[in-house]
């Protein structure tokens, strides 16, 4: 069956039958009367007589009163049940085997962006959920983009919810150069590999498994937790998270988010010590196209107005620029934490400036182009990343100032999103988490971090959330670094052990 929300395309699909279907209908129509009661009656309140205390909006109020109608209703039918039956505890070995079956099945299922159709992967995150007792919605966001959203309810309505941000899409594969097919999810060597192992459909599968964990063994979170799958993370959320908070942000609006982007390592600074890192920040994506003209002719007659030519030149002043170190706070609150320096690698540079990568260049006349022919066009992209902080406007000036006497146009290449700062690493869910860690791991440090990349968790920071990347499996820098290549992969064991310490955290108070 399928409902559509007259707002935006809202699906909720169900493998059911014809009472299925009746009785799911029936629901949502009791739902909808309750919305439509309750709104009605919200809007007759006079709002300083709501909460005299604090500002109430009749949206908050609104959304209050469903989820004590909704937790009314599921503690009745939980207390008939536990009456009855007792939830079982946890066998956590056949939890984690579970786990790993549903990560292969999901890596099975190639959602490569592009288009980014999140159809199956969608449905099969769905099917589980449903399985397990949960309602969660579908909705369309393009012809084969599907976000999907699950809530699990928690003790005290008054608190914005948790989000469990992922994403089902994955970037393509150039199947030759793998040495197990990206999308058969084979295990060997006590890894998983396969497209989307590490980025993201581990992570995602992990969190989900805790909700479940959660669901299973009876157990009501402090907050209400909402697991999200989005559609389009590889190409900017625009059919994914971006398209989620600009149609249904009241569904969502979350206090906290958990994204993907810190891990365990003993690999980023120079001390023996485990570091948990937690990203709270990324550096801002500025992609820049350059294009050139010249006198298109025959090749043994080159000038210096050849547009390869003047392109090289441009590029060469532009990659040797010398840009400056100016770690932002949270660099040097990672140095602090840990009491020791960063090691040397490229991460660790990138995060301490902004970073300038060259990634494509495109010349010649016809395919494969003539080697005698001297084209008339040349184009250049280059990959800029800025610290928090930095203008865009000045980095780009600045960039045309070293050109301005050759024959380059330089225009921005991708959707600017305005600046946002990192989130502070003093909440009380920072804190959770570090006593979660500490609970598993007593010698661990906790650290913030700052992303060279960037992830969803930036358009929840902009919304005002506090948003941290966070998958608690430790990892050596080879399989951290192994995201979009052609040996991506994740530890079995470190992804099974995770789930287990992902349930812990979502149980804390914060």
């Amino acid at each position: 069956m399928l409902i559509e929300d007259p707002h935006l395309g809202v699906e909720r699909a169900g493998q059911m039958g014809h009472r299925g279907a009746v009785a799911h209908g029936q629901m949502y129509l009791e739902r909808r009367h309750r919305e439509c009661s309750l709104s009605r009656v919200v809007a007759s309140f006079p709002l300083p007589w709501v909460d005299r205390q604090r500002s109430v909006t009749r949206s908050e109020l609104l959304r209050r009163s469903l989820f004590f109608f909704d937790s009314v209703t599921s503690m009745g039918q939980k207390q008939a049940t536990m009456s009855a039956t007792p939830p079982p505890p946890l066998d956590w070995d056949s939890l984690q085997k579970e786990a790993l079956e549903i990560l292969r099945g999901y890596i099975q299922i190639p959602s490569v962006n592009p288009p980014a159709d999140t159809t199956q992967t969608a449905a099969f995150l769905q099917k589980i959920l449903e399985a397990k007792g949960l309602s969660p919605q579908l909705y369309s966001s393009g012809p084969v983009n599907r976000n999907l959203l699950a809530r699990l309810p928690g003790r005290d309505p008054s608190r914005k919810p948790l989000l469990l941000l992922n994403h089902m899409d994955v970037v393509p594969v150039d199947a030759a150069r793998w040495k197990t097919p990206p999308f058969a999810a084979t295990v060997a060597d006590g890894f998983v590999w396969g497209r989307g192992t590490f980025d993201m459909k581990g992570l995602g599968i992990q969190q989900l498994m805790a909700l479940l964990a959660l669901k299973r063994a009876g157990i009501v979170p402090p907050r209400t937790i909402l697991f999200l799958a989005t559609a389009d993370e590889e190409s900017g959320g625009h059919h994914g998270a971006r398209w989620m908070i600009e149609h249904h942000w009241e569904e969502l609006d979350p206090e906290y988010v958990l994204d993907e982007g810190g891990f365990g390592t003993r690999d980023l600074f120079l001390s023996p010590k485990l570091v948990f890192t937690v990203q709270v920040g990324d550096k801002q994506p500025f992609w820049l196209r350059l294009r050139t003209t010249g006198r298109p002719g025959h090749g043994s007659i080159p000038t210096k107005k050849d547009a390869p030519a003047v392109l090289l030149r441009a590029l060469l002043r532009i990659l040797e620029r010398k840009e400056v170190d100016q770690p932002p706070a949270v660099v040097e609150a990672m140095i602090s934490r840990v009491g020791a320096p960063l090691a040397p690698h490229p991460f660790t540079e990138s995060i301490q400036r902004n970073s300038i990568a060259l990634t494509s260049l495109l010349a010649g006349v016809g395919t494969p182009p003539k080697i005698n022919v001297i084209p008339s066009v040349a184009e250049a992209t280059l990959d800029c990343r800025l610290l928090p902080g930095v203008d865009p406007d000045e980095f780009l000036s600045s960039i045309r100032a070293l050109v301005a006497d050759l024959p380059v146009t330089i225009e921005l290449a991708n959707d600017l999103v305005a600046p946002t700062p990192p989130s502070p690493w003093d909440t009380p869910l920072f804190g959770a988490i570090e006593r979660t860690i500490a609970a598993h791991y007593p010698d661990a440090v906790v650290s913030p971090l700052l992303s060279t990349g960037f992830t969803d968790a930036r358009h929840f920071r902009q919304k005002g959330a506090v948003a941290y990347g966070f998958q608690p499996v430790i990892l050596d820098h080879e399989t951290a670094w192994s995201a979009h290549s052609d040996s991506e992969r994740i530890p079995v064991a470190e992804f099974q052990r995770g789930i287990r310490l992902l349930f812990d955290l979502l149980q804390e108070e914060f």
